[in-house]
């Protein structure tokens, strides 16, 4: 259970964490809320939520007592003090420093930790996915890939990004997903050389690449793929490029493993669009962790820490761009296995010309 191994791992000076970060409580419990607490100590825990979301939590949590909200400052000094904690931690990446010291406040006596160990021990449990997990996330992508076999009869010449974009978004919510993975980006022509382009009214025109990043939710997992195809026709600049971007995600997933550094992992496919000449056009990393966030550990890239372990999910996205002209992104998610890795996106990534 993901709340007992974060209470097993705590030092002996820190007698439990609180949390508050709604991707963090929905991963301890399960369960979706817009507002609570979640008292994790070694002798016991609680999750403390509002009238609004009582009675669901107390049908669904099974990992802790559930108790209703009623007067913040009363109550957790007052569960802390019950639960025998002297010394707290708490999520000081997420904290603001005015929330932090509101709550050290709140605690009184009971000294609140300002270093980071209670984030640090819970990115390490959120770096390895358990089963559970991982099939919440194919659920995900398989709604996304669907999503993304849709849109290739919806787009052709004359529609904007923005009805490429809603299309993606209905598709997938109409189809099972829980809500969106994240702001859905459409780019086309010369805008598809923003990596990050918001779409826009602009109509997609013959000749046009169209990159598509986009991404489903499924019981709070989420997943994250991209797809560039083209209008009509290509030149053979673009074709060079997209063939240099596709392979230089082949040769990045051809040596993902247990072991390998999120350094090497990112210079297996940069020295592939470096040899080609298009090294200055490759500005961010190569990839992410994804799982009830969309951007979690590992990181990917130059400036990566760490080695991969099985049960990481990454996504392997490696782009060029190229300023006023176009771009090319290709994203799969990768889960390490005990091997290698297991390729999460199915969709045909070979160059399609709509």
């Amino acid at each position: 259970m993901k709340l007992e191994s974060l209470i097993k791992s705590l030092p002996e000076d820190i007698d439990g964490v609180i949390i508050e970060s709604p991707e963090n409580r929905r991963f301890f419990t399960g369960f979706p809320s817009s507002a609570g607490i979640l008292i994790a100590a070694k002798n016991k825990s609680v999750f403390l939520t509002d009238c609004r979301y009582i009675e669901a939590a107390k049908n669904l949590i099974t990992c802790c007592e559930v108790q209703e909200l009623k007067k913040r400052e009363e109550q957790l000094p007052c569960f802390a003090k019950l639960f025998g904690c002297r010394r707290l931690a708490c999520e000081v990446r997420w904290q603001t420093v005015a929330g932090f010291e509101k709550l050290a406040r709140t605690l009184g006596d009971i000294e609140l930790c300002r270093g980071e160990e209670a984030d640090i021990l819970i990115e390490n449990l959120r770096l390895v996915k358990g089963e559970a997990e991982v099939a919440k996330i194919k659920t995900a992508q398989k709604i996304a890939e669907a999503a993304f076999e849709n849109i290739l009869n919806f787009i052709r010449p004359g529609v904007t990004e923005r009805e490429i974009a809603l299309e993606l978004d209905f598709f997938m919510l109409k189809n099972g997903a829980e809500s969106l993975a994240f702001e859905t980006i459409v780019a086309s022509g010369a805008n598809s050389s923003k990596p990050h382009a918001v779409p826009s009214d602009k109509k997609v025109e013959s000749g046009d690449f169209i990159t598509m990043d986009f991404g489903a939710t499924a019981e709070g997992y989420r997943s994250d793929m991209t797809r560039t195809v083209a209008l009509t026709s290509v030149t053979e600049k673009q074709s060079l490029v997209y063939e240099t971007v596709l392979a230089a995600q082949k040769a990045a997933l051809e040596v993902l493993k247990p072991g390998l550094s999120c350094v090497e992992a990112d210079a297996a496919a940069r020295e592939v669009i470096e040899a080609a000449g298009y090294g200055e056009f490759f500005g961010h990393g190569l990839g992410h962790g994804v799982g009830i966030e969309i951007h979690e550990g590992p990181t990917l890239s130059p400036k990566g820490k760490g080695n991969l372990s099985p049960g990481n999910i990454v996504t392997v996205e490696p782009g060029i761009y190229l300023p006023g002209q176009f771009g090319v992104r290709i994203e799969d998610m990768a889960l390490i296995t005990l091997t290698g890795c297991e390729n999460l996106t199915k969709a045909a990534k070979e160059l399609i010309i709509l």
